[in-house]
């Protein structure tokens, strides 16, 4: 799902959409920035989304619908919403929940229409793959035209991976590649006769490089895609799992 003009050069704002949320609890995360679980109600919907404050210095690399590319991010936030899902900007939905949670600067936003208090975490030499898994609609990526899932009905699987090492840009691309190869593989794992949902999403958080450029490689056969493909995999079989 591609964003519909909003930057992330853009603060969020409140669009007069109705939100309020509280804290649920934080997934058991190992250092690096922690997701906040929180429960929602907005406009008579009971709801939940992940939010993680990544502070200053951090990059993200994602195919998130709001602040999706390689920058800077201050935060990552993974909203559910309804099954059916009506709004067609949800670029600017994501920017009023951002700005309901008091979150500022550029981020990067993902929705799904997944039950996100769900959520799976896994850990591996530092990284942390957390998922959310709605597999409603499910398929393969090389699909004839006539073949195509309906895009609102519920599904996405959205993963955001936290490294405590810089990578450096084509290992950032290269990371988001490893996850992908590690979610299908998981997906097989799983007795799941798919590659994937036509809306997922994947979010790699790292710190900024310094003058070293970061780490070169993040294939799964590199020390830090390796540990990337474990712990999606590992989160990503978790979540399967019920849908088998």
């Amino acid at each position: 799902m591609a964003a519909a003009g909003r930057t992330t050069a853009d603060p969020p704002s409140h669009q007069g959409c109705a939100i309020s949320s509280v804290r649920l609890g934080l997934p058991a995360q190992r250092g690096g920035p922690r997701a906040d679980l929180r429960d929602r109600h907005e406009d008579g919907q009971h709801l939940h989304h992940l939010v993680w404050r990544l502070g200053p210095g951090m990059r993200v690399c994602s195919s998130a619908v709001l602040g999706g590319g390689i920058g800077t991010r201050a935060w990552i936030l993974n909203a559910q919403v309804p099954g059916g899902y009506p709004r067609l900007d949800p670029d600017r939905h994501l920017a009023e929940i951002a700005a309901a949670e008091g979150l500022t600067g550029p981020g990067a936003g993902l929705m799904t229409a997944a039950d996100v208090a769900a959520y799976t975490t896994a850990h591996d030499g530092g990284v942390t793959a957390t998922v959310t898994a709605g597999l409603g609609v499910r398929g393969w990526a090389a699909a004839p035209d006539d073949d195509r899932a309906p895009l609102f009905r519920p599904g996405t699987v959205n993963i955001v991976i936290t490294l405590p090492v810089a990578l450096s840009d084509a290992a950032l691309v290269n990371a988001v590649a490893t996850a992908t190869e590690a979610k299908v593989q998981a997906l097989l794992d799983a007795g799941l006769d798919c590659s994937g949902t036509p809306t997922d999403a994947v979010c790699v958080a790292a710190p900024e490089p310094g003058r070293d450029g970061g780490e070169p490689f993040a294939g799964p056969r590199s020390t830090w895609g390796a540990r990337i493909a474990r712990a999606v995999h590992a989160a990503v079989l978790a979540g399967a799992r019920p849908a088998a």
